[in-house]
């Protein structure tokens, strides 16, 4: 039913208790997939940990039927108001706080861990860079041809244009392989 909500096309979703009955890879499948969507996700969970990784803002209750957004996730929320939800009445300090016009992300001190597609990326991107500096010696072996310009200059403008296009992949899961690993150095170093 999840999945197919999330397959459709909208611009809103509403999701009650979603990480219920979810296994730790289908959560990072989740997590990821409501990171990507473009739309505006309403969530309502039980799941702390799961709203300090998704959400950007939190709207939680004043009291006296008032509700207030506070900006990042379940965590930053309490740091914010300095207490939990179950207190009878809202401090006076908090009462004349306004809507935050823009959300921010949820902080780096919330409990954060690599998701599906990073851990995947950081598995299979050595094997992608070493397939890519295998294929880019193959083209440049071809193009170390100096006659090939003038026998056949659509294979020189061919095999150019592969050799440059494996030339910027490369450089791509290069930094991204790098930006990952010192991702997850810094996760496990905290």
């Amino acid at each position: 039913m999840l999945a197919r909500a999330l397959a459709k096309p909208s611009n809103l979703l509403v999701l009650d208790e979603p990480t219920n009955d979810l296994d730790l890879e289908t959560l990072d499948v989740l997590e990821e997939m409501l990171g990507d969507y473009q739309g505006t996700v309403i969530i309502i969970s039980h799941d702390r940990d799961f709203l300090d990784r998704v959400v950007t803002s939190v709207i939680a209750p004043e009291g006296d039927g008032r509700w207030i957004e506070y900006a990042g996730g379940y965590s930053d929320m309490l740091a914010q108001r300095g207490g939990d939800l179950t207190r009878e009445a809202a401090r006076p300090a908090t009462a004349g706080r306004e809507k935050t016009s823009r959300p921010r992300a949820p902080s780096a001190s919330s409990k954060r861990r690599l998701n599906f597609n990073e851990k995947h990326a950081l598995e299979t991107l050595p094997k992608t860079i070493v397939s890519l500096e295998a294929e880019i010696a193959r083209q440049q072996r071809i193009l170390d041809d100096p006659d090939l310009y003038n026998k056949d200059r659509a294979k020189f403008d061919r095999v150019s244009e592969a050799l440059t296009k494996a030339l910027t992949e490369l450089r791509e899961a290069e930094d991204k392989w790098l930006e990952l690993e010192v991702l997850r150095e810094e996760i496990e170093q905290a």
